[in-house]
């Protein structure tokens, strides 16, 4: 009798089913631990809201550094008449020496000129409206608030520095020249403050992208009052 022949099964090898195994395990590893990771490091609802203000933040003080180097320059261009037309009857030699009687020569070496009842009232007028002009200021950024600081501050002093040149008018003798010479002090602590603020402005204004903006007034030498850098505006 023939021996009838068995059918032959093909067995997958067990080397097979441990390589998938290990497989399976490692893609079902990575996803839960991809899954804690990003549990782990999502930002929570906290976190996402101060992101989200400090966003709003930086945008609302580019817009008030813009805002506030528009006014500074606005205000100095008022103010540089002012400055002008105190030099003129109030020349300083030194920090505590005004020339005599409020009067200077004029240009062309005549007659002195001195200081009218005009003069007086549009040197105050402009330092009254560039006071108004930094009152009720808004709450921005601690940098931005204390460049508008400095030169409101400044502002304040000129428009002091005007009622003083203005009291000088009606003393004689030893009571005006010092009054004269407190006046001239008061000028030169404006024009500081305000190099101190305008360099704080330059700064902020650098730091949110808007490059260099140099808005100083125009400042005696030897007085000490910070000057602009070598940098182009806007640079």
């Amino acid at each position: 009798m023939s021996r009838r022949s068995e059918p032959t099964v093909t067995r997958q090898p067990a080397r097979s089913h441990r390589v998938l195994t290990l497989v399976a395990v490692f893609v079902l590893g990575a996803v839960v631990a991809g899954g804690v990771v990003f549990a782990a490091t999502r930002p929570d609802s906290t976190e996402q809201a101060v992101n989200r203000i400090r966003a709003e933040d930086a945008v609302r003080d580019k817009a008030q550094i813009k805002e506030l180097t528009a006014l500074a320059r606005t205000t100095r261009d008022k103010l540089v008449p002012v400055l002008e037309g105190l030099e003129r009857v109030m020349p300083v030699e030194d920090a505590a020496a005004p020339a005599a009687a409020s009067t200077t020569a004029s240009p062309e070496g005549g007659k002195p000129e001195k200081a009218t009842g005009a003069d007086i009232a549009n040197w105050r007028q402009a330092t009254a409206a560039a006071v108004q002009s930094f009152a009720d200021p808004p709450s921005g950024e601690t940098y931005t608030n204390l460049a508008r600081s400095g030169l409101a501050s400044a502002v304040r002093q000129l428009a002091t520095t005007v009622d003083s040149f203005a009291a000088a008018q009606a003393l004689t003798g030893p009571a005006r020249t010092n009054m004269l010479s407190l006046a001239a002090r008061q000028r030169m602590d404006a024009v500081f403050t305000w190099s101190v603020g305008a360099t704080a402005l330059d700064a902020v204004s650098v730091d949110a992208g808007s490059g260099h903006q140099h808005v100083y007034l125009p400042a005696a030498p030897g007085s000490g009052a910070l000057t602009a850098d070598d940098e182009e505006e806007g640079h």
